[in-house]
């Protein structure tokens, strides 16, 4: 007889039984077996047994990298846009799948990732320079995605995207000076036509470069005095395409926050009634031919220069139109809303910056609480 709960047993032929289960599948618990010449030989070898299997949980394989991968990207089709589904491809293709594709999914351990995001940093990149942090943050973020596809589907997962922080460095963000905002508005009055239109509606709005280039007139109400974000222009990636490698698309914006409706500066709505042209697109003021943001980065570029001011993205035009309001005291919700950001903290902490000025105002308000004797 075996002793109590041990499920150990001597053998007909002198041998001493130890019994484990290996493991439980299907409804049906599988056993295992270890024998010794005495009970006590026995006993040792199943409690080494029954501790190496509570310390080497049963793995249930993922397959590799590559193909949970390629089954993640293809089960967000549905959900996500081209341009997004575009940019997880890339970063799959370009740096997760060399590194791990033929890896079992299961085996890849915190280890593994933190040599990969250090390798990335230091000398990623065609060039070998090294990634930047941002690009690095989105490789870490779209291999936990792949990771939290397969923990749903019961597989083992040996990693986790704590096991790394990447430090990002705040960009300097690229503020127009009051004189440069003089210089420019002056330039594009006098240079009225459509796109100088549509650059000097940005200043007044901040609406973002794809949603200026899809922009078309049936978006504007001007007896109400409104403007209606609802659709933004991406030039992206055509895969399987002979023909062409990118073309132009319209799209719904980035976010449901970013769908908005902007009241209109006095002074922009008789301006923008003498151009307006309906059934066509803002920056052409024609029904067939659009202006793609890459091309009115182009344009704006050449204002910049023409203007002699320092070269710039046009998306600081974005981030001059909210310091301004912040300068004028506008109410930080209302902003938060016109430029159709999820919260107010996006608002403060990512499009206002407060110049030298404006701190030395505020500062010089505490004259008038305190004097020095």
């Amino acid at each position: 007889m075996p002793r109590k709960g041990e499920n150990i047993y001597k053998r007909k032929d002198g041998r001493w039984e130890g019994r484990y289960i290996k493991k439980r599948e299907g409804g049906k618990v599988h056993y295992g077996s270890v024998y010794a010449r005495n009970y006590r030989e026995v006993k040792k070898k199943l409690d080494d047994v029954k501790k190496n299997l509570n310390q080497k949980p049963h793995i249930v394989s993922a397959g590799s990298m590559e193909e949970i991968g390629n089954h993640w990207l293809a089960s967000m089709s549905g959900t996500l846009k081209a341009s997004s589904i575009n940019k997880y491809g890339d970063l799959l293709r370009c740096y997760i799948l060399p590194e791990f594709g033929e890896r079992e999914f299961s085996e890849i351990t915190n280890q593994n990732i933190i040599d990969f995001i250090n390798a990335l940093l230091s000398n990623g990149g065609a060039k070998q320079q090294g990634l930047s942090p941002s690009t690095v943050a989105e490789v870490l973020s779209t291999m936990n995605s792949i990771r939290i596809y397969a923990l749903k589907r019961n597989f083992t997962v040996s990693f986790s995207p704590e096991c790394i922080n990447i430090r990002r460095e705040q960009k300097e963000i690229r503020v127009f000076s009051a004189k440069e905002q003089d210089s420019l508005l002056a330039y594009l009055y006098e240079n009225m036509n459509p796109i100088a239109l549509g650059i000097l509606l940005c200043f007044f709005t901040g609406v973002r470069i794809g949603e200026l280039c899809a922009l078309t007139w049936d978006d504007f109400s001007l007896e109400e005095g409104k403007m209606h974000v609802r659709k933004t222009m991406q030039r992206i990636r055509i895969d399987g395409s002979a023909k062409y490698k990118t073309e132009v698309r319209i799209f719904t914006p980035k976010s449901v926050c970013s769908i908005r409706t902007i009241p209109l500066p006095e002074a922009m709505i008789g301006l923008l009634k003498k151009y307006h042209t309906p059934e066509t697109f803002l920056l052409t003021c024609e029904q067939e031919r659009f202006v793609e943001p890459r091309t009115m980065q182009n344009h704006f570029k050449g204002i910049l220069s023409s203007c002699n001011i320092s070269d710039a993205n046009f998306h600081a035009i974005r981030h001059t139109f909210a310091t301004r309001c912040i300068e004028l005291g506008f109410d930080v919700k209302s902003l938060s809303e016109i430029l159709g950001h999820a919260s107010v903290s996006i608002t403060m902490n990512r499009y206002v910056h407060p110049t030298m000025a404006l701190k030395t105002e505020n500062m010089n308000r505490l004259s008038k609480l305190f004097t020095v004797k």
